[in-house]
């Protein structure tokens, strides 16, 4: 094996800033494992971590990135869950394994990979053993990488946190990673699913892949379509990827006692909602960041078992990764992918 790998670095905020290394190739130390990146799959706040748009906690200089699969190089002293060979996926929120996530009520850490924990865009990553999970078998690296966070989100959104059930319905926005992990998990599981677009295209895809009823939001008022093709009813999960000033129309679109899934921060504004739609319909509110790894293990199991397969929009080389995150940047129909094998 060469000593030296090539690894993506920022120094200071901005696109241009980011700059491709060579360096040494690191060690496992204890309970560490060393892998070898075969795929990194690029998520919307990857822009804006490297844009300096996610606050000031992130580490530097900075690997970016956070959702990789790649195999087992080395394994340090005392590490017991993996060995050399195993095929693995990171998991984003590094020391999150199971229950409640502890963190600080005055200031809440993000203690994440790519942001204040270093990133996988990288040849060879080193990390505890504590942050992998066992990619999925029926899954290429490329397609394995994708659950890390996307696939997560939905799955924590609509199973772990929001236990799902046969004949529920589900809203998803768009026909980005996560509302199309949204989409398939809920078919999966027998609900009824509602897609909205600005794409007559990307609407005529999301229905080839299982969607109920497509909404193009360019052409009517979404919620109105919601209401008329539930009678009025309204929908039981919103999976809320837009969030600010749209957080009031994901209220207005839930059904009575439904549960509403805060996903996504691309409307920078505050969050609100009419309070008096809150007290009448009384929804579950929750903000999902990610998950615990336990999930995620849940998750990659269940990929196997119902035989689902994450939509991948394109891929780049490793070395084109300006050109990734431009193509991220014009919203893919699902995930933009850096193969390095």
């Amino acid at each position: 094996m060469n000593r030296t790998m090539k690894r993506w670095t920022l120094n200071q905020p901005g696109r241009s800033a980011l700059t491709l290394i060579d360096t040494d190739i690191p060690q496992p130390g204890p309970h560490e494992v060393l892998v070898r990146v075969n795929a990194v799959a690029l998520n919307y706040r990857d822009n804006a971590i490297i844009e300096g748009r996610m606050g000031e906690g992130m580490v530097m200089p900075l690997t970016p990135g956070s959702d990789m699969a790649g195999v087992v190089e080395a394994v340090g002293p005392g590490t017991i869950r993996f060995h050399t060979g195993d095929r693995v996926i990171s998991s984003f929120n590094a020391d999150w394994i199971d229950g409640r996530l502890h963190n600080n009520a005055r200031a809440p850490h993000y203690n994440t990979l790519g942001y204040g924990i270093q990133g996988v865009l990288a040849e060879y990553v080193v990390m505890h053993e504590n942050w992998l999970v066992r990619a999925p078998l029926t899954l290429t690296d490329a397609e394995a990488s994708t659950l890390v966070c996307a696939g997560l989100t939905a799955w924590f959104a609509l199973v772990e946190r929001g236990g799902l059930r046969p004949g529920e319905t589900v809203l998803v926005q768009g026909t980005g990673g996560v509302s199309l992990f949204a989409l398939q998990i809920a078919k999966s599981l027998g609900a009824e699913v509602f897609v909205t677009s600005s794409s007559d295209e990307k609407l005529a895809a999301a229905l080839a892949l299982g969607a109920d009823h497509a909404i193009n939001r360019h052409k009517e008022e979404w919620v109105e379509a919601i209401h008329r093709l539930t009678d009025d009813r309204g929908i039981d999960h919103v999976v809320e990827t837009v969030g600010g000033r749209n957080f009031a129309n994901a209220v207005r679109a839930v059904a009575s006692q439904g549960r509403i899934s805060l996903i996504g921060m691309m409307d920078t504004q505050d969050t609100a909602a009419p309070g008096g739609l809150l007290l009448l319909k009384s929804p579950v509110i929750q903000g999902i960041g990610v998950g615990h790894r336990r999930a995620l293990d849940d998750l990659t199991r269940a990929v196997d078992q119902i035989g689902l397969k994450p939509v991948i929009d394109s891929t780049f080389s490793f070395g084109a990764l300006p050109e990734a995150l431009a193509a991220l940047e014009r919203g893919p129909f699902g995930k933009i992918v850096i193969e390095l094998s």
